[in-house]
């Protein structure tokens, strides 16, 4: 079994920062891409920042320049750290992972259960 465990979420002022950080655990065989995505209320989830296995990064236009995403993949984890945070980037954000868990032939999407973020004086 896989599992992507995210932590870091929580209350902020506008012109803060967090850092969330996205932890994936079991029985993995190999991690391809990993994200992070965020789904406000009333809207479709959206991208906000993917890296590949080497390190190749794209963001959503809304955050470049603000946020950015690294991973550690001594630890399967991935990070993004946002700064210059604004109300809109109020929302749930999600941990995602392209992997190939030990059990299986192919490699497919695993997701986190999300973790809320607030940007709000």
């Amino acid at each position: 079994q896989v599992q992507l465990v995210e932590v870091g979420g929580g209350l902020v002022q506008p012109g803060g920062s967090l850092r969330l950080s996205c932890a994936a655990s079991g029985s993995i065989f190999r991690i391809n891409a990993m994200g992070w995505y965020r789904q406000a209320p009333g809207k479709q989830r959206e991208l906000v920042a993917r890296i590949s296995s080497v390190d190749s990064t794209n963001y959503a236009d809304s955050v470049k320049g603000r946020f950015t995403i690294s991973r550690d993949n001594a630890k399967n984890t991935v990070y993004l750290q946002m700064n210059i945070l604004k109300p809109e980037d109020t929302a749930v954000y999600y941990c995602n992972a392209d992997l190939r868990p030990l059990y299986r032939q192919y490699s497919q999407e695993y997701w986190g259960r999300g973790t809320q973020v607030t940007v709000s004086s």
